[in-house]
């Protein structure tokens, strides 16, 4: 039998955790219920995305998004924040200064990925940047469910953000990555990314989730530690670093 989740276009991770694969960029947005509060990985492209998402959370749960957790800087995983009026806002130290500085590159470089001009301009205009600064490690309490963030980075770009959801009953620890992780193709090393640094992220996540933990990257299928160690050794052996 499909689960309220999968049913709402989500796929369900475990007890009170899911996610949801964007269509255009395929960038995956989490979901995080606790008994008192509700956290979203990321927002997507658009005001509009973060609408829908906020709308659909809703509709699973009964109540509204109170957490927002912001993996890095890029535009199809922080322009629909907006939407989450009143909703507290986490990112690694960092990401609300350079979003601040940089909207009119972060305007240009959704255009440029095919966002609508006009709705890329209004959520540039209306960007949220993060509350609270995540510098090491910070737990959040949602109620019966803390959840830990942890600023891995810098890899993909200088801010990555990751997001821990310890295990229910014995169930594995859930971990999005953000896109220090890729399963859809090559992890993307941009103009922001520090790649000779990246595998030395890898490295830190891999200490956060363990062996066991499932591992939700940025784009593409759920993966487990040993894909992401193959992916940190790919990327060591691209950039010329040295493994640890």
């Amino acid at each position: 039998m499909r689960t309220a989740w999968e049913e709402a276009g989500w796929e369900q991770l475990g007890e009170g955790v899911a996610r949801r694969r964007m269509p255009g960029w395929d960038e995956t947005i989490g979901v995080i219920a606790g008994a008192s509060g509700v956290m979203i990985v990321d927002t997507g492209a658009t005001i509009r995305d973060g609408a829908d998402l906020r709308r659909s959370v809703r509709g699973v749960l009964g109540r509204d998004v109170t957490h927002i957790a912001l993996t890095h800087p890029h535009f199809d995983h922080v322009l629909g924040t907006a939407a989450f009026a009143g909703v507290a806002v986490f990112g690694a130290a960092g990401l609300g200064d350079l979003l601040r500085r940089d909207k009119d590159a972060l305007r240009h470089d959704a255009i440029r990925h095919g966002v609508d001009r006009d709705a890329a301009a209004e959520a540039t205009d209306l960007l949220v940047v993060p509350h609270h600064h995540v510098h090491d490690q910070l737990t959040v309490d949602l109620g019966d469910r803390p959840v830990l963030l942890a600023n891995v980075g810098p890899g993909h770009t200088a801010h990555d953000l990751a997001v821990l959801v310890p295990g229910r009953h014995g169930a594995p620890e859930i971990v999005f990555c953000g896109d220090l992780v890729e399963e859809s193709g090559e992890p993307q090393a941009g103009p922001d990314a520090l790649p000779r640094r990246w595998p030395a992220a890898l490295d830190r996540l891999l200490a956060l989730g363990g062996e066991d933990a499932v591992y939700v990257p940025g784009h593409g299928a759920v993966v487990d530690a040993a894909f992401v160690r193959a992916q940190r050794d790919a990327l060591a052996a691209r950039f010329g670093v040295s493994p640890a």
